[in-house]
């Protein structure tokens, strides 16, 4: 009795082997195709002298115009001063500061002036014979000072029968008055003798 070759499907083994050496073909040359197809698309590889960009590469040139001369400018040249502000001398700066002195000085006495003015205003333009008067005022430098209430008669001033003290720079009373007419009213600094600015009533 003679040995009969053995079929491939009872050799498992040997047909795996080819079912594999036969998919790894097939996938090298789908792999191949694949990347000749992209580098035909994307220009790459050098060879070919037909190829799109060789074209495009031949068909570029550099261009270079000709020179032409040029005229300078018609109209008058300006120079800009780079030092447009000199240093200050010292003149300049005693002058300065003396001036700075000075208005200082007449800002510092402006205020004592107003510290010192005795400020007196009406509540009433005109009242009737023996109405209420009321005057008020301030005298920023004369807290607690007495001031003399005054009424110009006759030609010259004379003490209203009325005294008020300052408080916190402020004043403030009333007087009651049957003389008829425009009469004048001022408050007078006892000790220091400054009297206030006047305001007149009309009465009757």
């Amino acid at each position: 009795m003679t040995d009969r070759p053995t079929p491939i499907g009872e050799r498992p083994v040997l047909a795996g082997l080819l079912a594999l050496t036969g998919v790894a073909v097939v996938v090298g040359l789908l792999a191949g195709l694949t990347l000749l197809t992209g580098t035909k698309i994307l220009g790459i590889g050098g060879g070919g002298g037909g190829s799109a960009s060789g074209q495009a590469s031949a068909g570029e040139t550099l261009y270079l115009p000709d020179p032409v001369e040029t005229s300078g400018p018609d109209g008058p040249l300006i120079t800009l001063d780079v030092d447009p502000t000199s240093a200050p001398t010292g003149d300049e700066d005693e002058a300065e500061e003396k001036l700075s002195e000075e208005e200082r000085e007449k800002q510092r006495k402006k205020r004592e002036a107003e510290r010192e003015k005795i400020t007196l205003s009406a509540g009433q333009s005109s009242v009737s014979a023996m109405q209420r008067i009321d005057l008020t005022g301030t005298y920023p430098a004369g807290s607690g000072a007495i001031l003399q209430v005054q009424r110009f008669e006759n030609g010259a001033w004379a003490n209203f029968p009325v005294t008020v003290s300052v408080n916190n720079g402020s004043f403030g009373t009333y007087v009651m008055t049957g003389q008829s007419g425009e009469t004048r009213f001022r408050v007078l600094d006892t000790d220091s003798g400054k009297a206030s600015n006047v305001v007149t009533v009309t009465i009757g």
